[in-house]
């Protein structure tokens, strides 16, 4: 089998296997918050065209994990490609919107400026901002609902009106890939319709979606594919094949209850 270079997420490579040519592919992630491992040892695979929801208990790592793949956090070990490439030479096909909680919303900028910063590659180091990135950008707002905020300071909306303008400076930048760190955490329901069909239509445009999620109720109807957490994998795959009642008692244990999982839509 061809040997060549696989990158690590800060960058640096080592040699191995040829790298998984999907959209993103991880393998023997290590992350540890001082001598404690929070994540130990995934391999996860996103193919193209999928939406793939990351579960799992309270601290079982899932942010942890998706921040070590974009190199925000530092992992013990791990490689990560993107489309088979080493991931810094990737980062304009990838997408991020992180948790609504981890953001500054008091810092003085207006909606539209947001979604701008999406446009950041083609504005260029000059920032200089055409009628042509503004239409653009109100096109983004346009299809989260938020057009109508465009000159609004982005500290005066609501929590789900700001999760949609994060979702829509996203939909800017063009990606091809697109990771969401808890994109429905305390949102309304109109927001979350709103979230959900339009990922929906990045999935139909070819685009591949992971999402960090919570709402064990909603993965069948949102999700074509999940990945099960507690520090460690737990399963892996197609809602029909991995969604089910045994590899849920296996990541939650004790903290879901047989009641609730009998509530939730899962394979057989």
């Amino acid at each position: 089998m061809k040997r060549i270079a696989l990158a690590s997420t800060d960058g640096q490579t080592m040699t191995g296997e040829a790298p998984d040519q999907s959209p993103i592919a991880i393998r023997g992630m290590t992350v540890s918050y001082g001598q404690k491992p929070v994540v130990f040892s995934v391999d996860a695979t996103f193919p193209e065209g999928s939406m793939t929801a990351i579960i799992g208990p309270n601290g079982a790592g899932k942010s942890t994990l998706l921040k070590a793949s974009l190199g925000i956090l530092r992992p013990l070990s791990g490689t990560v490609t993107v489309f088979g490439q080493p991931l810094n030479s990737q980062r304009h096909r990838i997408a991020y919107v992180p948790q609504r909680a981890s953001v500054d919303w008091d810092f003085p900028t207006t909606v539209l400026d947001v979604v701008l910063m999406g446009l950041s590659r083609e504005l260029g180091l000059l920032r200089l901002v055409r009628p042509r990135h503004r239409d653009k950008a109100i096109e983004c707002l346009s299809r989260v609902g938020m057009a109508e905020f465009a000159d609004r300071q982005i500290g005066q909306l609501s929590g789900g009106q700001q999760q949609r303008v994060f979702l829509a400076r996203a939909l800017a930048q063009g990606a091809d890939l697109y990771l969401l760190d808890e994109p429905f955490a305390g949102v309304d329901a109109a927001t979350e319709k709103a979230i959900i069909a339009v990922l929906k239509t990045l999935k139909a445009e070819g685009k591949t979606v992971v999402s960090v999620h919570h709402d064990l109720s909603t993965v069948s109807d949102y999700f074509d594919r999940v990945l099960i957490l507690n520090t460690s994998k737990i399963a892996e795959g197609s809602v029909a094949d991995a969604f089910t009642e045994a590899n849920l008692q296996a990541a939650y244990g004790g903290r879901l209850a047989t009641a609730q999982v009998a509530g939730i839509p899962v394979a057989g």
